[in-house]
């Protein structure tokens, strides 16, 4: 199955169709999916994007919570 088909098969179970995943959404996940997995350990990556989930859920918006995630990552390589 193409992922754009999975995405929106998975909403539609979940009951949460009205999210649209475009491709912008879809790069930023990856991008911070790949840099936690490399910053942090492999683990993070599912982890880093549930917690950014929970955070749009809450309200906030992808792109600020990404970029908050993001900053963190680069401070922490920085300090360590």
């Amino acid at each position: 199955m193409e992922l754009k088909q999975w995405l929106t098969n998975l909403a539609a179970e979940l009951e949460i169709s009205d999210i649209t995943m475009d491709e912008d959404a879809v790069h930023i996940l990856l991008d911070l999916a790949r840099d936690s997995a490399h910053e942090v350990e492999r683990v993070a990556a599912p982890l880093t994007t549930f917690l950014i989930g929970v955070a749009v859920g809450r309200g906030a918006t992808l792109e600020s919570t990404a970029a908050s995630a993001t900053e963190l990552l680069l401070n922490q390589d920085a300090s360590g």
